[in-house]
């Protein structure tokens, strides 16, 4: 980001924040309102992604593919989490995007950056405390926010970026908390697959989106060399010609 990163992540879950208050239940909005929101969101995803590098933009694509299919798997198919109108509102795929571009920018402030190690047992601490009393001492037990701060702390251990991490740890936690306590979406008690208590939200929810950031960080490098060499590939051969062969 051109910007300062905690300016950029700041803003982008500024937006973010008034969406999931426009489309609140209280707020008496229309899916119409949905479709404009989610309008703007993409306008807003493109603004940001024209500041970062190509590398990033696909990184954001790849989330934004995965997380949205997993949106329509899990909220309307399987019903694990439900929005109000019971469908994935149009600013969630786009608002993907800018979750990823949140983290993306948090992980690399000066903060992080300096001090990664202290920032990464921060996230542990405080995630483990949630995760605990997610299990054992919340009214609602979240089996399953625990199972993705596992997840969490394999990311911020082996995964290919842990600032993204750290960064992803507060941009999801915090949308979690501000969209269920607003009533934008709500968990389930109970996932209907494998049986497992869910927290509305899971303490670990920022584990879970850490996936979609693997598929990204992982898959970026690979498609941008698919993409290199697919366009040498249709260029015209420039060689010159060599000296002395006109033709006869």
């Amino acid at each position: 980001m051109r910007t300062s990163g905690t300016l950029a992540g700041l803003v982008m879950m500024g937006w973010l924040s008034v969406v999931l208050w426009l489309d609140r239940p209280a707020g008496d909005g229309s899916i119409w309102l949905q479709r404009g929101l989610g309008l703007v969101t993409w306008l807003v995803l493109l603004a940001a992604l024209r500041r970062v590098s190509p590398t990033v933009r696909v990184q954001t694509a790849v989330v934004v593919a995965f997380a949205t299919l997993v949106e329509y798997v899990f909220s309307p198919t399987l019903e694990v989490y439900l929005y109000r109108f019971d469908n994935v509102p149009a600013y969630v795929p786009p608002g993907h995007g800018l979750v990823y571009l949140s983290a993306y920018a948090l992980g690399r402030t000066r903060l992080v950056r300096r001090h990664l190690r202290a920032c990464v047992a921060a996230v542990v601490l405080v995630g483990g405390g949630w995760a605990i009393h997610g299990l054992y001492l919340a009214e609602r037990p979240d089996g399953l926010g625990a199972f993705w701060f596992a997840c969490l702390v394999g990311f911020l251990l082996w995964g290919p970026s842990r600032p993204v991490y750290v960064g992803a740890f507060v941009v999801v936690s915090y949308l979690e908390i501000v969209g269920t306590r607003l009533g934008t979406w709500v968990w389930q008690t109970e996932d209907p697959v494998l049986g497992v208590s869910i927290g509305n939200p899971p303490s670990g929810a920022a584990g879970g989106y850490g996936w979609f950031d693997l598929a990204g960080l992982l898959l970026a490098p690979w498609l941008l060399g698919l993409l290199s060499r697919s366009r040498r590939r249709g260029r015209p051969d420039e060689s010159p010609t060599p000296e002395g062969a006109a033709a006869s």
